[in-house]
């Protein structure tokens, strides 16, 4: 009928966002209380025990646990070995990253799968993997042992194990982000006459920085903790091949609390200090995703 307006049926007004998931005050006290009481339980009081343990003899009995030659030595030995795998596995996380998100090649969901290994078998198996092969029963042992060349109980086994746990979290923090932003900027970069090194020093390499450090931080972290691994090709040598987990180990095992504590101290002063480097590098790295995505959606102007 003309002169006449249309009229559609609305849909029903949405419940106001706040009142979604609103829920009484007694069940979100209680539910929150037993966040708190898990994190105090399994984290802040286990941190306190182990620092009143450290402290337990005083300061100077604390300082005095790092002047024992087997002490030093596992501290210098942890920080050697990190050094040597975190950046071999940025080298390697680099090249897998660049690879997936750049190239399409037969086996691709295969790398993928394999990266993510480690993270889903148990580190007293890689360790054993290494045996198997650089032992004096394995594969190549006899023939390392005839040149008078060692790989376990010696640092290149330590290293092998640490590489071998540790070698998917750089690659894993930078495959999402480096998907997320595209391959535009390079071949924009390539088509202006950039070569590979241009692009990725002056292109690449700026966008991803903080996914790589986040990276770095976990590989790192990992690499100074691991215990399991590194137990099975070091053969606990003390003030040989004893790293700070397996010297804590021993000195526990022979009534040496203080100092085991002490020990332990060190790994929970660098878990924190990673800890705040982490969620530093993993909100920037959150940031430079996000505008990833937006740059993403943006239209083409021409």
């Amino acid at each position: 009928m003309a002169g006449a307006i249309a009229t559609f049926p609305t849909a029903p007004r949405a419940a106001h966002p706040d009142r979604a998931t609103a829920e009484p005050l007694v069940v979100r006290a209680v539910l929150i209380g037993i966040v708190f009481a898990f994190f105090a339980l399994f984290l802040f009081l286990p941190l306190l025990v182990v620092f009143m343990e450290a402290l337990s003899k005083g300061v100077p009995a604390f300082f005095a646990v790092f002047e024992d030659s087997a002490t030093a030595h596992a501290v210098k030995l942890t920080f050697i070995a990190a050094g040597i795998a975190v950046p071999l596995n940025t080298l390697f996380g680099l090249a897998a990253a660049w690879s997936l998100t750049r190239f399409d090649f037969p086996g691709r969901p295969v790398l993928i799968t394999l990266i993510d290994l480690p993270l889903w078998v148990s580190p007293v198996i890689g360790g054993l993997i290494y045996v198997l092969i650089f032992g004096a029963q394995g594969w190549f042992g006899p023939w390392f042992i005839d040149h008078d060349i060692r790989i376990i109980f010696a640092l290149p086994g330590i290293v092998l194990a640490t590489i071998f746990v540790t070698f998917p979290f750089v690659a894993r923090g930078l495959i999402p982000l480096m998907q997320a932003q595209g391959t535009q900027e390079e071949e924009a970069a390539l088509s202006l006459g950039a070569n590979g090194w241009q692009i990725f020093w002056r292109v690449t390499l700026p966008k991803i920085k903080w996914g790589l450090l986040y990276g770095i931080i976990l590989c790192n972290a990992r690499a100074m903790g691991e215990f399991g691994a590194v137990s099975v090709v070091s053969g606990h040598i003390r003030g040989k091949t004893n790293t700070m987990p397996l010297h804590i180990e021993i000195l526990y095992n022979e009534y040496q609390f203080a100092a085991a504590f002490a020990v332990a101290s060190v790994l929970c002063i660098l878990a924190l200090l990673t800890l705040v480097i982490k969620t530093y590098a993993e909100w920037r790295a959150e940031q430079q995703l996000a505008e990833a995505a937006r740059t993403a959606d943006l239209p083409i102007h021409r």
